[in-house]
């Protein structure tokens, strides 16, 4: 089925007026985009990111509009009439709904990290190169593997997972960091993620590697304000993982001692360039020795005893 794409460009103040005059001529289902609403949500989420990409702040300069998408059918084509007579600036195109379900797949490849691993999407097939295979399903949550952040843990986790490791993977997202220790040989993994949804996410990504609940866990919750979980969480963890993001990691940075054993180690990414020095400085301000410090693509990594 095709559907026809129909963006409505509106001044700010016109656009509820717009959605009632458009639902009235049979239209429905409005995506609004505005740059107020954007600038607000990253205004107030700085806790989930420390960079955004400029085409995407560009895509909002100046914005307002309106998106919605018709039947391109007789109905549709109706109310596209319609639209067009009503305002002036009007852009249409067409999209397959197979785009949206299926179409995003061709863009994820395996993905070789570090000499040991290849990130496999769980519709391919894995590479008969000798790697060592982490299958992923990257449409579910953060963490596929192809960002500078995770290939650099991923890279560093060949060091430090081992048998008789235990490992603590926290902000987990997709769980590609706690199954790659697992992959790599270690005895067992705990993620916790703010998310809610992580914990399924995980535990669906650990079984597409035929990891079960004896070694691989996930809880939902946060890690800094939450004192119980914590508690919860315990210590003695051999290896701790943090690819969060640097105002998260500094937060966490108080904490981190009371998870590891006697000579574990603490791998963070998720730095941007330009906040390093401050996450070094808190990093070793609560005890933490950093013995190795990567970059790439601006990004950092800290390996940490």
């Amino acid at each position: 089925m095709r559907y026809i794409e129909v963006t409505v460009n509106t001044p700010k103040e016109l656009i509820d007026l717009r959605c009632e005059e458009m639902a009235a001529m049979g239209a429905g289902g409005f995506v609004i985009e505005n740059e107020d609403d954007f600038k607000e949500f990253l205004e107030n989420n700085h806790q989930y990111w420390d960079y955004v990409d400029d085409e995407l702040e560009n895509k909002f300069d100046g914005v307002s509009r309106i998106k919605l998408y018709l039947m391109d059918d007789e109905d549709g084509l109706a109310v596209l009439r319609k639209i067009n007579a009503a305002y002036d600036d009007v852009v249409t195109g067409f999209v397959e709904d197979s785009d949206w379900e299926n179409n995003w797949r061709e863009y994820y490849k395996p993905i070789e990290v570090g000499e040991k691993l290849v990130v496999v999407p769980e519709w391919e097939e894995a590479p008969d190169d000798g790697r060592l295979p982490l299958r992923l399903d990257p449409g579910l949550i953060f963490g596929t593997g192809s960002h500078a952040t995770t290939r650099m843990c991923l890279a560093a986790l060949e060091r430090f997972s081992k048998p008789g490791v235990k490992v603590l993977d926290l902000g987990c997202g997709s769980g590609i960091l706690g199954i790659g220790s697992l992959i790599l040989g270690a005895d067992s993994c705990l993620g916790v993620d703010i998310d809610p949804k992580a914990p399924d996410v995980v535990m669906s990504n650990a079984a597409l590697n035929g990891l079960g609940a004896d070694k691989m866990t996930a809880w939902a919750g946060d890690i800094i304000s939450d004192a119980s979980l914590r508690a919860r969480i315990g210590g003695g963890y051999q290896l701790v993982l943090a690819n969060i993001v640097a105002d998260v990691i500094i937060a966490l940075a108080p904490f981190v001692h009371g998870f590891m054993a006697e000579g574990a180690t603490f791998i963070c990414s998720g730095i941007i360039e330009n906040r390093w020095p401050e996450v070094k400085a808190a990093l070793e301000a609560n005890g933490l020795e950093v013995l190795d410090h990567k970059s790439e693509e601006e990004w950092h990594c800290f390996v940490c005893r």
